[in-house]
C-alpha cells in the first residue's frame, strides 16, 4: 500500500451509499430513514433484484417522497457484486465522488458511516473492519465468526494482503479508486466479490485504512450466505494466490493474478 500521507487528497464530493436488496421488505425502510439521518447530505441508491416481496415498490415509495433515494432496478437475482457494480457504474455516471458498499439487513450501522467518510479524506478506500482494535461482532453465531475470521485469514497470507478484515462488505471508496480497479474484469460474488475487490486496490498501489465497526446480525429476513458462495470464494482467492505466486517465481510482477504492476 502506498503512504496516504504522502499524498494530497482532494474534496470527497457527494456521496452515494448503494444498499443492494432481495427480498428486504423488512428492512429498506428503517436502513434508508437511518442512512438519512446519520448522513443527512449523501444520497442512497437501492439497487433491487426484483425482489418478489415486494421490496423494489417499497423503494420507489421512499424515492418519491425524498429526492435523496434513488432506485435501481434489475432484472433478477443476479448476485451481490453484479448489483454493487451496477450500482458503482450509476454512480460515477451520475457524479458522485464518494461510493459507500452497505447491507440492508442493518449489520452495518449507518450511525457509524460519518467515521468511513471521515478517514476517506486521507484515503482512497476504506474498510469497515471487524477485526481491528475496537471492531466487533454482536449476536453472531460461533460458526460465522470462525468462516468470517478463517477467511480473512486466509486470504490475507495466500495474497499477501496486509488488512484484518479482508471479506467485509462495509466500504467507501474514491471515485477514482474505482475507476482504477479495472472492475469490467471482476465476476466474483458473495464474500469473494469484497476479497477481489480489496486485493485489486493494494495490487494497484491505493492507500487502503480500516476503521473498526460494530457488526450487529440482521434481525429480520435470511442471511444471503450459503455453501455456493462459500465455496467460490474458497477455490478463487487459492487460484489467484498460486497464479501470483507464480507470476513472482517467473518474473512477471505483480500479485495475486492481476500481472504486472506500474
Amino acid at each position: 500500500m502506498n503512504d496516504g500521507g504522502q499524498r494530497r487528497y482532494g474534496p470527497l464530493g457527494k456521496a452515494l451509499v448503494i444498499i443492494p436488496t432481495y427480498n428486504e421488505a423488512e428492512n429498506i425502510e428503517p436502513i434508508v430513514s437511518r442512512v438519512r439521518k446519520a448522513v443527512p447530505d449523501a444520497h442512497v441508491l437501492v439497487a433491487d433484484d426484483n425482489s418478489p416481496d415486494g421490496t423494489g415498490k417499497l423503494a420507489d415509495e421512499l424515492a418519491a417522497s425524498d429526492d435523496h433515494v434513488h432506485v435501481l432496478h434489475r432484472k433478477g437475482k443476479e448476485g451481490l457484486g453484479a448489483a454493487y457494480l451496477a450500482g458503482f457504474r450509476w454512480g460515477i455516471d451520475h457524479g458522485y465522488g464518494v461510493l459507500v458498499e452497505m447491507d440492508a439487513d442493518g449489520s452495518h450501522q449507518p450511525e457509524e458511516l460519518p467515521r468511513l467518510l471521515t478517514a476517506l479524506k486521507g484515503a482512497d478506500l476504506v474498510l469497515g473492519s471487524r477485526w481491528v482494535p475496537g471492531g466487533r461482532v454482536v449476536n453472531w453465531p460461533k460458526y460465522r465468526e470462525f468462516l468470517s475470521r478463517g477467511g480473512s485469514t486466509y486470504s490475507r497470507l495466500l495474497l499477501d494482503v496486509p488488512l484484518r478484515d479482508v471479506t467485509g462488505g462495509f466500504r467507501a471508496f474514491r471515485k477514482e479508486t474505482l475507476e482504477g480497479l479495472g472492475l469490467d474484469e471482476v465476476a466474483s460474488q458473495g464474500y469473494c466479490f469484497q476479497v477481489d475487490l480489496a486485493r485489486r486496490a493494494v495490487a494497484a498501489g491505493f492507500h487502503v485504512v480500516e476503521v473498526p465497526i460494530t457488526f450487529v446480525d440482521r434481525e429480520h429476513g435470511d442471511s444471503k450466505m450459503n455453501r455456493d458462495i462459500v465455496v467460490e470464494a474458497l477455490w478463487r482467492v487459492t487460484a489467484w494466490g498460486v497464479e501470483g505466486r507464480a507470476n513472482r517465481l517467473l518474473g512477471r510482477g505483480g500479485r495475486d493474478g492481476l500481472g504486472k504492476r506500474d
